[in-house]
């Protein structure tokens, strides 16, 4: 069986501690994953061409997507994908070459692409286009194809970031524990 984790050029992904990909996921190449980050069923997380960072607490959801922008002539630097901490990806959400600050959820089917910043505490509504290079504001619910900012968050929706991410990690760890018995 192949492993989940796969090197490329000679760089093989970085897990933190407690970290749990499933079988089905893909993690290649030069990627970083915090402690208690869980990748879930066949989510891609895929750093061949630049790097991918993902922060503590973090959960990759079924059939999402990450990847990156090379660098070439259109775009000298390309575009890193830099997610950081308690940040729940839902299902099918592509992330591609992007920013996502701490405390961020990306709904099921969005979209944000290259050179997009996503700031701390955001709700990104599910099915959502976040445009490339488009920078949001913290603190708002972002709906539509392209994005459009629709309200500010709520005391609970706010609440419910971390909420999320200790709900995950106490998923993944009930699935490290199952690993671990069979």
């Amino acid at each position: 069986m192949v492993s989940p984790v796969r090197t490329f050029k000679g760089i093989t992904p970085k897990l933190g501690a407690g970290v749990f990909v499933d079988p089905s996921a893909v993690v290649i190449g030069d990627v970083e994953l915090g402690d208690d980050v869980s990748v879930w069923p066949c989510a891609v997380i895929r750093g061949d061409m630049h790097r991918i960072r993902i922060g503590a607490r973090t959960s990759v959801q079924d059939n999402a997507i990450l990847h990156i922008t090379h660098a070439s002539d259109f775009n000298a630097d390309g575009w890193p994908l830099i997610i950081g901490e308690d940040v729940t990806i839902g299902h099918g959400v592509c992330l591609h070459g992007c920013t996502v600050g701490n405390r961020v959820l990306v709904g099921i089917g969005a979209t944000v692409l290259d050179g997009a910043v996503v700031p701390d505490e955001v709700v990104i509504g599910a099915g959502t286009l976040v445009p490339p290079g488009k920078v949001l504001e913290s603190g708002y619910l972002y709906i539509g194809s392209p994005c459009k900012k629709a309200r500010p968050l709520k005391d609970s929706e706010i609440a419910f970031f971390n909420y999320s991410a200790k709900n995950y990690v106490s998923l993944k760890n009930e699935y490290l524990n199952a690993e671990e018995k069979s």
